[in-house]
């Protein structure tokens, strides 16, 4: 196999390690061809989202100076627009907001290449959360309980108070997703396709 195995005078055959640098087009490019293959490895990376967001969050409270806990509140006041793409793509901000205050450039890094895979795969579902009332409440109420717990200092509150939003957001674009397949199968059955074709006649 060659390029893979490395065979030494002496000391037998090893497995070459190839050792890739670093790099959007190594790491990012990939799970953008996974995406475009299964919208549904999207739930992979808000699972992850979870690990790295608790943690941003936790790092928030810890390091939060007031720039960018004045940051973070006008990003959270930016959430409360009537438009639900302004509002959406403030929500992005958001939390984009608190992984710059977390002052941990890998955490960070991390957080705009999740977003940058979501945008295309989750921006409808994000917009539709922001135009059902009773989404768009528990959405604001999360959101200021983890900007109050990183402007207290609370680590502990702020990574709990992210948990549960990103558990909460989880749950909600699934939903959102399972109703929209729902529909789109009931739109497929033969009867209505006949009716439809007897209306149009």
């Amino acid at each position: 196999m060659k390029g893979v195995l490395l065979s030494r005078r002496g000391g037998g055959t090893f497995v070459r390690f190839q050792h890739e640098p670093w790099s959007e087009q190594n790491i990012v490019q990939p799970l953008k061809t996974l995406l475009a293959d299964d919208p549904d490895y999207s739930f992979d990376i808000l699972e992850a989202r979870h690990a790295i967001e608790a943690s941003t969050a936790w790092h928030a409270a810890m390091r939060a100076t007031d720039a960018d806990k004045e940051k973070i509140r006008l990003c959270f006041e930016a959430t409360q627009s009537e438009d639900p793409d302004i509002a959406s793509q403030a929500d992005v901000r958001f939390h984009l907001a608190i992984a710059e205050a977390s002052h941990n450039v890998v955490l960070l890094q991390t957080m705009r290449g999740f977003f940058d895979l979501l945008h295309s795969s989750v921006k409808q579902s994000r917009q539709r959360m922001y135009q059902v009332p009773p989404v768009f409440a528990r959405l604001t109420e999360q959101h200021q309980a983890v900007m109050e717990a990183i402007v207290a200092g609370d680590a502990e509150a702020a990574r709990q108070a992210m948990m549960g939003h990103l558990g909460f957001v989880h749950a909600t674009i699934k939903r959102f997703d399972e109703d929209q397949a729902r529909q789109a199968r009931i739109t497929r059955l033969p009867g209505d396709h006949n009716e439809n074709s007897r209306e149009n006649s």
